[in-house]
């Protein structure tokens, strides 16, 4: 049975319970596994298509949010545990706080539409550390269409990078238009590939209206600073 997950326009407020396919279902009153505001442990999906540097964003938010909060990643690969190897091989976090799901079909699919084996990933890291603050969940690579299913994750982050050229934003897409925060990555390779930042900051500001973008690059600045505090916002939870 699959902890009860929540969602509000804040994570302060009570959290309305809902159904694995993002319905609402009142009569579910399992409280939620405590963190260290009393709270299920806010849930943060990032996505985005191949190669956008989600597994980069995820490493650098885990190194420099691991000391100030307890903290969890769930990753999601078709047919290997590629991207939860690549955590442990660079440190980021201990094994026990990352779970790799081998999602076997599309990877939209399992952070969408049938979610049972990523909650399955989160019910046992709450059950080995109580004490969650915070769970990433990488989806694997996918295109411009790709969305968490509300019942999985409370914000969803959408990662492209500049390497597709500036056309990308104005592309669109459920991704591009509705995430809680568009992160264009990769900003140090615009020069090479002839890609305008104002071009792409212009359409990602049309396409997303007061939606948030944030540009990145992890070469320049390694610990996602901007990404970073944009989470710690959402947390609302002291540091230690």
């Amino acid at each position: 049975m699959h902890l009860d997950h929540a969602r509000s326009d804040t994570y302060e407020e009570k959290r309305s319970e809902r159904l694995p396919d993002g319905s609402r279902s009142p009569s579910d009153t399992t409280p939620p596994s405590p963190g260290r505001a009393g709270q299920a442990p806010l849930r943060v999906g990032i996505g985005g298509p191949v190669g956008s540097g989600k597994t980069a964003l995820v490493a650098a938010l885990c190194r420099a949010l691991s000391a100030e909060y307890e903290l969890a990643v769930v990753t999601n690969d078709i047919y290997t545990t590629e991207d939860a190897d690549f955590l442990l091989r660079h440190g980021v976090l201990p094994a026990e706080r990352v779970r790799a799901v081998e999602t076997g079909c599309c990877p939209h699919t399992a952070i969408r539409d049938d979610i049972s084996a990523n909650l399955e990933a989160i019910e046992e890291l709450q059950g080995s550390l109580p004490r969650l603050d915070l769970v990433l969940v990488e989806s694997g690579g996918d295109n411009l269409t790709a969305t968490f299913s509300n019942g999985l994750v409370d914000r969803q982050v959408f990662v492209v990078d500049v390497a597709g050229g500036d056309k990308v934003p104005r592309k669109g897409g459920p991704g591009v238009r509705r995430a809680d925060l568009l992160v264009i990555n990769k900003t140090d390779l615009a020069v090479n590939v002839g890609a305008d930042l104002t071009v792409m900051e212009r359409d990602a500001h049309a396409q997303r209206g007061d939606l948030p973008v944030l540009f990145t690059s992890l070469t320049e600045d390694p610990g996602a600073t901007a990404v970073t505090a944009w989470i710690r916002e959402l947390l609302s939870v002291p540091a230690r």
